[in-house]
């Protein structure tokens, strides 16, 4: 059984070695650099509603700071005129309240290292994307030096007529001799 996985493992191999000189080494980095760029994109559109959403349960956790701030006033209030009935359901409120601050301000930690982790990932993306558009860009200047290379032709590669009269009489001459 091991020997047939290792001989399907190299068959597949030798497959993937095959249709990768097959394909197009340049239009697959092409293709790999949009490919990149695409998830750069999308990265930084999450990231942009992950820090709108961090911005709205900040808001939010201000919103019940402030409704805190009341509730504290009011029960003095209650106590100050013996209002325990009251003060029961302004003491309910405020433990409400102060779980829910504490639920918020635990979202706000993970939302914050979230926000970390893609905003370093996204540096890193962008540092291997520029990496990779270096390279593609020096393998378009040794293509491009290849290319032009193969097709220099001498600043002279016009012929004159003498030059033509020359060969004939040349080509005659062995023509001749033979």
């Amino acid at each position: 059984m091991a020997l047939i996985n290792r001989i399907s493992r190299l068959f597949r191999a030798d497959m993937h070695a095959v249709l990768d000189r097959l394909e197009e080494p340049d239009a697959l980095l092409k293709q790999a650099v949009r490919e990149m760029e695409d998830s750069i994109n999308d990265k930084q559109l999450h990231l942009k509603q992950l820090e709108h959403q961090r911005i709205q349960l900040q808001e939010r956790q201000h919103e019940l700071e402030q409704a805190l701030t009341q509730i504290r006033q009011e029960l003095d209030v209650c106590f100050e005129t013996d209002n325990e009935s009251l003060a029961r359901n302004l003491i309910k409120r405020r433990l409400e309240t102060e779980r829910f601050t504490r639920f918020l301000a635990r979202k706000l930690d993970k939302l914050d290292t979230t926000i970390s982790d893609i905003k370093q990932s996204l540096i890193d993306q962008r540092n291997r994307l520029a990496s990779i558009k270096q390279k593609q860009e020096l393998m378009a200047e040794e293509t491009h030096t290849a290319c032009t290379e193969e097709y220099i032709f001498p600043e002279n590669i016009s012929i004159s007529e003498e030059d033509i009269e020359i060969a004939l009489l040349r080509e005659k001459q062995q023509r001749a001799v033979s």
